[in-house]
């Protein structure tokens, strides 16, 4: 992983701060949620006491059965049709029945469905009615009662037998229709309103069961009250829909609408911020289908809750584009009893509207941050990479040109640690140059300073053989050893000459002369001699087609294509080949020789090019040493043009090739 991207991944770090401040947004969204959740509930309680107080008609505690307005007119038939619109808010009767009731101007409606496929059958005006399959009907007003008995042996008309005395204001006789089919039977009736029934039983016997079949258990009666939606009318808040629940969940009043607070069209959100605090923001809102149709019951939980006498509150999707409602549930009680719910909703556009406001501002924030930390960081990792990256140029730089600083080293006047890095690079170099300089002006020096010793030394070895010739002297046993001496001398004087000869090798090549010249003419010269050189072995020369023009230095090019040739000549065997190559380069130009013959040594490889190294044999015939100067040469004239001196083993291991890449001399102001 590169410093830049290790910087990069620094600042993303800072995608911690968005982060943090969307939890922050989302507390301060559920603080405000608490705040208006409390207020509501107050005011709900505060209501709550109101009915209390104006003694509101409540309804019982206990069990009751809802009388639901009807929504279209009702024929006493016994089948269900005219029921259709009612049919999903039935009430259980016993645990094989369900109960219908409804009213209009008129008449209180009733009907029965029992489940039941197993019947013993009998008339109402049947003896033995009481012990056959039969329901026993209910009507209670005030603290009087009468029971009905309803039972038929087959389907049709059915009138009712009293069981009970009469009862004022309760009727004498009423009159049903029985319908059966493979499930049970079926019974509708209806009473008119005029005898203010405000109670009603309805018990389902079985004939198998061996219960009480005359007895019946009646509950209360509620419904709608205008006066009760009136009175509560009074006491509703503006922009907040009140309803009045009995603990079962059925309505009893209703009063208000919800209103969603006006706002202006900078005010108005879009889709894509309803959507964002519904999912980043809203963790409780809840589905409004259960809560926006005309129902006559909601059993929700929220409803249950407060019929155990504990308030609670609710987070739903308004029915206006980014709104909620809010929506409070509270016991009303009398007598320490439960005797309704008070339900009261509100709409609200203000807590979205500030959620997404601040979570609007606070990632416009973060991302403003996390871009200018993210470029700040990106300049700062460019910077410290093009700073490294002219630090490491300098080494390779140094390296190439063998140690010695290719000019001066950069950024040492930096005050940071990257200053402190690269005066410690100049340093070190700077010794480095200091000894390699050494070693390069070694020679010419040791040449300069053996010369008296060795001359010393041979004109005392002419004195010592000159004396013991002329006194006859000379043991016969000593001229072997005389001659020893003699041929060290004349080895050290060797060694002493070609070093004094490379020092002038490198002032020659530095003092060359550059010009403007053909290298595929210069090449091909230097070829065309090499020929009858070659003897037995095949030379082959590869040139470009056109000329190719550089301003160098062409006799010491030449002199170095000379050392090439002698040392591949030297390796070759009888009747191998050799190949001189001349390429273009986008920078200059590349002269290959290569030759047939053993691989180089690894170890040799990056030495080859250095003053004194051979890979000859120590004395060639006629006692005379190689000193290992021409390639030293070779990467001389290779540095005086720009360019570097390469070795290597051919990719067939036939042999191997060696490289002068040149990119000419910088031509002199005059």
């Amino acid at each position: 992983m590169t410093l830049r991207q290790k910087l990069l991944l620094v600042a993303l770090c800072t995608l911690a701060l968005p982060v943090a401040g969307w939890l922050y947004v989302r507390q301060m969204e559920t603080l405000l949620r608490e705040g208006q959740a409390q207020a509501l509930t107050a005011s709900a309680r505060a209501m709550a006491r109101s009915l209390v107080v104006t003694d509101a008609p409540l309804p019982p505690a206990g069990p009751v059965w809802y009388v639901q307005q009807a929504a279209n007119p009702i024929t006493i038939d016994g089948y269900a049709d005219d029921w259709a619109p009612l049919t999903p808010w039935s009430q259980p009767l016993d645990k094989r029945g369900k109960l219908l009731l409804a009213r209009d101007a008129d008449w209180l409606y009733l009907y029965a469905e029992v489940r039941s496929t197993q019947r013993t059958r009998a008339d109402t005006d049947d003896p033995n009615a009481l012990r056959a399959d039969h329901l026993v009907l209910s009507l209670g007003k005030g603290e009087q009662s009468r029971r009905y008995l309803l039972a038929s042996a087959a389907p049709g008309s059915v009138t009712a037998r009293p069981l009970d005395p009469p009862v004022d204001g309760l009727p004498a006789m009423v009159t049903a229709q029985w319908q059966e089919d493979g499930s049970g039977y079926h019974v509708e009736l209806r009473v008119p309103r005029t005898a203010s029934l405000d109670a009603l039983g309805l018990a389902v016997y079985d004939a198998n069961s061996g219960a009480d079949p005359a007895a019946v258990q009646s509950r209360p009666l509620v419904t709608y009250s205008s006066q009760l939606s009136h009175e509560l009318g009074q006491l509703a808040l503006d922009g907040v829909q009140a309803r009045v629940l009995s603990p079962q969940g059925w309505l009893l009043a209703q009063t208000g609408h919800l209103a969603t607070p006006a706002t202006g069209p900078g005010d108005q959100p879009g889709w894509f911020a309803s959507l964002v605090y519904r999912s980043l923001l809203a963790n409780q809102v809840e589905d409004a289908e259960l809560w926006t149709q005309d129902v006559p019951r909601l059993d929700v939980a929220e409803v249950r809750e407060a019929s155990e006498g504990k308030p609670a509150t609710l987070w739903r999707q308004g029915e206006a584009r980014g709104s909620v409602v809010l929506a409070a549930a509270v016991p009303v009680e009398r007598d320490g009893q439960v005797r309704g719910v008070l339900l009261l909703e509100q709409a609200s556009r203000a807590v979205p509207l500030l959620a997404n406001r601040a979570l609007l501002g606070l990632l416009l924030t973060s991302f403003g941050v996390l871009l200018v930390a993210g470029a700040i960081l990106l300049i700062f990792a460019t910077r410290l990479s093009i700073r490294l990256g002219r630090l490491r140029d300098a080494a390779e730089r140094a390296q190439l040109n063998d140690g010695r600083l290719d000019g001066p080293f950069p950024m040492t006047g930096a005050e940071d640690e990257i200053g402190d890095l690269a005066r410690s690079f100049e340093r070190l170099f700077e010794v480095v140059g200091g000894y390699t300089d050494y070693l390069r002006t070694l020679a010419s020096k040791l040449s300069h300073e053996l010369n008296t010793p060795l001359a010393i030394v041979k004109s005392s070895l002419d004195n010592l053989e000159h004396t013991l010739q002329s006194h006859q002297a000379m043991p016969p046993d000593a001229q072997p050893y005389l001659s020893r001496a003699r041929d060290g001398v004349a080895r050290l004087g060797m060694l002493v000459r070609a070093m004094s000869e490379a020092s002038r090798m490198e002032r020659a090549i530095a003092a060359a002369e550059p010009e403007d010249v053909d290298l595929v003419a210069v090449v091909r010269g230097c070829s065309d001699a090499y020929r009858p050189l070659a003897g037995t072995r095949s030379l082959e020369t590869v040139l470009p087609d056109g000329p190719m023009t550089m301003h160098c230095a062409p006799e010491v090019i030449a002199q170095a294509l000379d050392k090439l040739f002698d040392n591949a000549l030297s390796f070759t065997p009888e009747h191998g080949w050799l190949r001189l190559t001349l390429r273009q380069l986008d920078d200059g130009a590349e002269i290959e020789l290569a030759n047939q013959g053993p691989p180089l040594p690894a170890a040799m490889q990056g030495r080859l090019f250095d003053s004194l190294v051979s890979l000859r044999d120590k004395a060639t015939p006629g006692d005379a040493p190689h000193l290992g100067l021409g390639l030293y040469v070779v990467r001389l004239v290779a540095e005086r043009h720009g360019g570097v001196a390469m070795a290597r083993n051919l990719e067939d291991a036939s042999g191997v090739a060696f490289t002068l890449q040149l990119r000419g001399m910088p031509r002199q102001r005059l």
